[in-house]
């Protein structure tokens, strides 16, 4: 596409009252035009006009005024809408870099599709007031930019604090986790989380007010997982958050040594006790406990987009994060599609597995959603199965593909896509609360009452496993634990093991316990 910057300087092109007031020394038009195909990774100096492609046909000037008010006062605005382009006119040229420098890292959207921010090669847009194209929607949009940024902290307007409302919290948030997404805009001080009215709520401390606009009007109504846990987001009239405690409910990035409020861990660290299970000083890297998220950074996704990747947020027009495993080091002899299916099934609903057809012990395995990719890494990854240590990492492909029509595979690649064992289909379902590590002990479920624990038991041995122990649940007989000799052993049976038909009507259901006999 050739550059609006261009055409405009071709064609003296006039449109909302604004004419544009080229940089000197750009009399080759043509070379212009070649630079601006050629150069929009690096699109020149910095100017304070920017240049904003591919938008709809749509789009209002209050929309592209939108895009800039995070990053400082906008001063002009011109929407080409035949040439789907825009220009925005920034108060300085440090608001203008901070803008572009932002949206290189991730991708701005207008009404769902990805637009492309860069600077002009022009320094000004000059406004002619008295021009009969002058455009009052236009000026309306910069009156109403200037009336927000005008807007005191009393009154709730932009300040460095946010205040933030969980909705619809399915799954647990924990303080890491906000870290990790309001870290993905930019350098969070402090974090103090509470419970109001029955909600989950937080409060975010950035060093600026841009910083905090820039989060706030990316994260607002953004979904943490699938359909719940729902970000709403507004300014508190607080300007600065005091933290007397680094703990999981509150933390003081700025001071790492304040106490924990646990008087034995705070005497603990005092004297530098060492193996203790401290709360996370940095918040980096933090491992949320019980929860359907790892909270470990994405590989592979730049890392600018990891902490929102791994928590499952995508911003507008940026990709989706990977949800293709890489599994390694698999047994060539024992190993199917099924198989996988069923063992990474347990941290997370598998749409497609591929075996490798020139590397039979690599197999491909793609997850729904990239935080079950995080719990199979952290659950799977050097486990021993059929006698070999598996090794499980992200995968570079995006999906994978199914063999074309006629295609020879050998069955090695399956679609699972409307399988009905799916574990995790409906959104907050309760498995998500029993996911265990591969244990020796196994939960079993969906017993029918006339199959006694000798018919289970001599299943399992059939099956290839040696039973240890095996206790039926006193409240509920659906249930039983049954204890076998490893770990190994026990992946091997629930692999064997889970649908397996106990009676015409009942299906066993296997998963790894936390309890043991």
């Amino acid at each position: 596409m050739r550059g609006s910057d261009e055409l405009l300087a071709q064609t003296g092109a006039v449109s909302n009252g604004s004419v544009m007031s080229p940089a000197p020394n750009h009399a080759d038009n043509n070379n212009d035009a070649k630079k601006v195909k050629l150069d929009t990774k690096n699109p020149g100096a910095p100017s304070r006009v920017i240049h904003i492609r591919n938008i709809p046909n749509e789009v209002t000037e209050a929309e592209i005024v939108h895009l800039g008010i995070p990053f400082g006062k906008v001063t002009n605005v011109l929407v080409l809408k035949g040439k789907n382009q825009a220009f925005l006119e920034m108060s300085d040229e440090v608001s203008a870099t901070t803008m572009v420098n932002y949206f290189t890292n991730c991708t701005a959207q207008l009404r769902g599709r990805a637009v492309y921010v860069q600077f002009s090669n022009h320094k000004e847009l000059k406004t002619d007031q008295t021009h009969s194209n002058a455009n009052p929607s236009a000026q309306a949009a910069l009156q109403a930019a200037q009336a927000l940024v005008n807007q005191t902290d009393t009154q709730g307007g932009p300040n460095t604090v946010l205040r933030v409302i969980v909705e619809h919290m399915i799954y647990p948030v924990t303080l890491d986790v906000l870290y990790q997404i309001f870290s993905r805009v930019g350098k969070v001080l402090k974090i103090v989380t509470f419970t109001k009215n029955n909600t989950f709520q937080a409060l975010i401390q950035y060093p600026d007010v841009v910083t905090a606009q820039a989060a706030k009007m990316t994260l607002d109504g953004q979904n943490i997982y699938n359909a719940c846990c729902t970000l709403r987001i507004e300014y508190s009239k607080l300007s600065n958050l005091n933290v007397k405690y680094n703990n999981d409910k509150s933390r003081d990035y700025t001071n790492p040594n304040l106490p924990t409020g646990d008087p034995a861990l705070d005497s603990a660290l005092a004297i530098g006790a060492p193996n203790l299970n401290l709360p996370n000083r940095t918040g980096e890297n933090a491992t949320p406990t019980g929860m359907p998220f790892t909270g470990m950074p994405l590989a592979g996704v730049t890392p600018t987009a990891a902490a929102l990747g791994a928590a499952g947020i995508r911003l507008p027009g940026q990709p989706s994060p990977n949800c293709v495993l890489l599994v390694s080091n698999l047994n060539e002899e024992m190993v199917t599609p099924d198989a996988l299916f069923t063992l990474f099934g347990v941290y997370g609903d598998v749409q497609r597995v591929k075996i490798l057809f020139n590397k039979k012990d690599n197999a491909l395995v793609q997850m729904s959603e990239p935080h079950q990719t995080q719990l199979a890494i952290s659950h799977l990854d050097k486990m021993k199965t059929w006698g070999k240590q598996i090794r499980v990492t992200l995968s570079k492909h995006q999906t994978v593909q199914l063999p074309k029509e006629g295609q020879p595979d050998a069955g090695l690649t399956k679609d699972y896509s409307n399988s009905p064992l799916h574990r995790f289909k409906k959104p907050g379902s309760k498995n998500y609360q029993n996911i265990y590590p591969p244990s020796a002990t196994l939960h079993l479920s969906n017993i029918p009452p006339t199959v006694d624990e000798e018919q289970i038991k001599d299943a399992f041995a059939h099956a290839g496993a040696s039973v240890k122990a095996f206790k039926f649940f006193p409240k509920d007989r659906k249930m039983a634990l049954i204890q076998l000799g490893s770990v190994e052993e026990a992946i091997a049976a629930l692999i064997k093991m889970h649908n397996f038909q106990l009676s015409d009507s009942s299906h066993l259901r296997v998963s790894f316990s936390k309890s043991t006999i």
